[in-house]
């Protein structure tokens, strides 16, 4: 919670990706809040009450998860909807033309992500969805300690530059500093 609190408010982009590691880890715990508490809520040195807030949300994103029936694969639907919300704000910065890089960016990480679509399983239509998949399947692949190879990792820093620079206009944009 807390760290998702910090991610949300500096880089939505973490932000998403972070609560999809949360999805898995309450998978990994078969979602047995005994072992929440154990492993993920322990971890953090903070007061009773705090502690008690951060089991609480670990609990309901649990909930929300067996809830939506995402328990085996899957992700949230609110976190869908924020990656849709994405997916319209980086359609409207491609075609209104409001910011000049936005465009070279995406020319550069679109080959990228038509190269990771077409060796995916799941064949997403949505650029941003398709590029937080390649996001994460890269943070697995580092969390299982595999090698990446050069290319692919030269690869993934034009999604990851596409993603970070949509993550700050996104957040420009709500705080009402970035209009189209």
């Amino acid at each position: 919670m807390l760290i998702a609190k910090e991610k949300r408010k500096k880089n939505i982009a973490e932000y998403i990706l972070y609560l999809w590691q949360v999805e898995d880890l309450l998978r990994a715990l078969n979602f047995d809040l005994d072992q929440i508490g154990k492993s993920l809520v322990s971890r953090f040195d903070v007061d009773d009450d705090t502690r008690l807030e951060i089991f609480d949300w670990y609990r309901n994103l649990a909930a929300m998860m067996e809830k939506e029936r995402v328990t085996k694969t899957g992700h949230l639907q609110f976190i869908l909807n924020l990656i849709d919300d994405l997916n319209e704000f980086h359609i409207q910065l491609l075609q209104t033309g409001k910011d000049r890089q936005y465009p070279a960016l995406f020319q550069l990480a679109k080959p990228v992500l038509n190269e990771f679509k077409s060796k995916s399983l799941e064949k997403e239509d949505n650029d941003i969805r398709l590029g937080f998949q390649a996001l994460y399947s890269i943070i697995l692949l580092r969390l299982q300690n595999k090698e990446i190879s050069a290319t692919t990792q030269s690869a993934v820093d034009h999604i990851s530059k596409l993603m970070g620079h949509l993550s700050a206009r996104y957040l420009q944009h709500e705080r009402g500093k970035f209009e189209f």
